[in-house]
């Protein structure tokens, strides 16, 4: 199969209802500066007026795919997220593109955004993942929603084909999104994200959130954690700083919850136990240097273990 074009992207967008937010979405990416190759959309079982509005836009733009799955009975999260994004990934030639992108449809993108993180990602072959900054509204103003520069945000992933290939894509668990920025950094690929008002989006449901109650998504975010491995006072730590933020307080402790809760049930955790001690160590070394230093320096070692796409191994 011929090289796909060098800035080919396509992306791939689990939704469930999301009739309210999506048309802010849809017409930020149909504006982007660069045109996706190809955009597939999976309709999780929508049961609001989602289908009607995106056939709209497939009729109009020839770039956009739609794939329709059975009405689960509510919102998926952690594992049926990323069942529904490979419901879309696998109907793909993935060769055929350059950049793969898992991206929501509660978003409202600025117009040069996926251009730029193209821009990055040929200025730095060892970039693997990356993504702008999520802010939210309270009360009228766009407020940070404070994600750390050494991680890809999870409602837009933004991934050159080559490093998602090499860490096996996305796990089937909560926390998938943190999982793999630290498979890919072991690997010897560099991750990150950056705040800069071209690549600031909003992001129109609040992160941490549930069908249910935010409360229900910070105690899932905390069994993630256990599940990634993370060391407990490096999360404690992670608590601490989300308590600053809506629902105060309240949030860090439902967080905390989560992971002790799975500590107490002895809850599995993820099977590479290779990558969770080399979680567990880079926390740690963050919780004395913090977390910019701690990255730089597994960057810097991890060098030798990186292998460039199309290089012989």
């Amino acid at each position: 199969m011929p090289d796909p074009d060098p800035r080919s992207y396509v992306l791939i967008s689990p939704c469930r209802n999301e009739a309210d937010y999506m048309r802010r979405t849809l017409d930020s990416v149909v504006a982007q500066s660069v045109t996706p190759t190809l955009w597939v959309i999976v309709d999780d079982g929508s049961t609001d007026d989602t289908p009607a509005i995106l056939a709209e836009y497939a009729a109009r733009h020839d770039w956009i795919r739609i794939v329709q799955k059975p009405d689960r009975g509510h919102r998926a999260v952690g594992p049926g997220v990323i069942e529904a994004f490979y419901a879309g990934y696998d109907t793909l030639a993935p060769d055929a593109f350059t950049y793969s992108c898992k991206m929501d449809l509660d978003l409202d993108l600025p117009p040069r955004y996926f251009e730029r993180l193209i821009e990055r990602m040929e200025a730095d072959p060892r970039l693997g993942s990356c993504s702008g900054k999520p802010y939210v509204r309270r009360g009228g103003t766009l407020v940070s929603e404070r994600r750390g520069d050494e991680m890809s945000v999870g409602m837009t992933k933004f991934y050159r084909r080559t490093c998602f290939e090499q860490i096996g894509g996305y796990v089937h668990e909560v926390m998938w999104d943190a999982i793999d920025c630290h498979k890919a950094r072991q690997l010897g690929w560099r991750v990150a994200s950056w705040d800069e008002p071209e690549l600031r989006f909003e992001h129109l449901r609040p992160m941490g959130s549930s069908q249910i109650s935010i409360y229900t998504g910070r105690r899932r975010h905390g069994f993630g954690q256990y599940y990634m491995g993370s060391d407990l006072l490096f999360f404690a730590a992670t608590c601490l700083f989300r308590m600053l933020e809506p629902p105060y307080v309240l949030g860090g402790l439902a967080m905390m919850q989560g992971y002790l809760g799975a500590w107490v049930r002895g809850a599995a955790q993820h099977g590479d136990a290779e990558l969770r001690a080399f979680i567990r160590s880079y926390q740690r070394r963050a919780l004395k240097v913090g977390k910019a230093r701690a990255t730089e320096e597994i960057e810097r070692e991890r060098a030798e273990v990186w292998v460039a796409p199309g290089a012989a191994v």
